[in-house]
């Protein structure tokens, strides 16, 4: 019991405080900025600018926002579910479980109360330009990232005998 207990400490804390951190990027940038509005923080590569995002990932799935919730509502449910067959014990599969929950609850938050995602980090070169994003983005790519290379790690240990 003791165990359980610490094991949801250990993942809710983090994730609630990455949820606030999110939720207060997106306030200031709601609140200081008006849409469309682009501020340069390093001229020529990185800019604040306030985008709303109506769709998933670089504006995929544009106008299904129902859609978005629901699904991110059952991948919570998955997550939670199996999130030791998933993930494992090791660090880099508890800290992806974070990142994952953080930045999926933080973007869903958005899209319940505002109907739309915030984003803001722009970052461009010259003319190529990356879509932007915002916090909870940088947590769910992060955390798929951490989860693949433990994923690679595991199957490397399991050809050598390890695993």
């Amino acid at each position: 019991m003791k165990k359980n207990i610490l094991s949801i400490f250990f993942h809710l804390v983090p994730s609630f405080l990455l949820i606030a951190l999110d939720q207060a990027a997106k306030y200031v940038v709601r609140t200081n900025f008006a849409l469309h509005e682009s501020r340069p923080v390093i001229s020529g590569f990185f800019s604040l600018t306030y985008v709303q995002n109506r769709g998933a990932a670089w504006g995929v799935l544009s106008g299904w926002g129902l859609l978005l919730v629901a699904l991110a509502v059952v991948m919570l449910a998955v997550l939670a579910r199996y999130r030791r067959t998933i993930f494992g014990d090791g660090a880099f599969g508890r800290i992806s479980f974070v990142l994952l929950i953080a930045g999926i609850i933080g973007n869903l938050i958005d899209r319940v109360v505002l109907g739309h995602v915030v984003d803001f980090l722009d970052f461009h070169v010259g003319q190529s330009h990356f879509p932007a994003f915002n916090v909870a983005d940088s947590c769910i790519c992060v955390g798929v990232g951490l989860y693949m290379i433990s994923s690679f790690r595991v199957e490397g240990q399991k050809a050598k005998g390890k695993g």
